[in-house]
């Protein structure tokens, strides 16, 4: 018999956990976790969600086969300083917003943390403006608080 198998044996577990974890530095999410990439480079630097100051109103162009213009906000984050931009849902959502508001954002959920769906380059969503929740406002239940 003759090239490498894997061991096996009463004492083998050691040398195979080991040979695991050589394998899995090949996988690009445990790359990611193990340096700590997301803490590092992410501009929410590894938070659920981030506060922002609203810097101005945009509307971002729908990927092919879609034709639409997306609402979107450019967000300055309260923590670095960093300029995200940030989707806003819901059909009317943007009216709630203004220039210089305080909205909180969270990662708009696409695979592995990229951007979702038709919007090239949004890796982010508004969830509240001023403290209140976006869903809140567009309901009626609450008012939006002059800040």
């Amino acid at each position: 018999m003759s090239g490498k198998k894997a061991p096996y044996g009463l004492y083998a577990a050691r040398k195979l956990r080991i040979k695991r974890l050589k394998f899995r530095w090949s996988q690009r999410d445990f790359r990611i976790r193990m340096l700590q990439l997301k803490k590092k480079y992410e501009p929410l630097e590894g938070a659920p969600m981030a506060r922002g100051i609203v810097l101005e109103k945009v509307g971002v162009e729908a990927r092919q086969p879609n034709a639409a213009v997306r609402k979107c906000v450019r967000v300055q984050l309260v923590k670095n300083g960093k300029v995200v931009t940030a989707f806003v849902p819901y059909d009317g959502g943007l009216n709630f917003i203004e220039e210089h508001d305080e909205v909180l954002i969270v990662g708009i959920g696409g695979t592995r943390g990229k951007s979702m769906g038709d919007l090239p380059g949004v890796k982010y969503k508004v969830i509240a403006v001023n403290g209140v929740a976006l869903t809140e406002l567009l309901k009626g239940k609450k008012q939006k608080p002059l800040r």
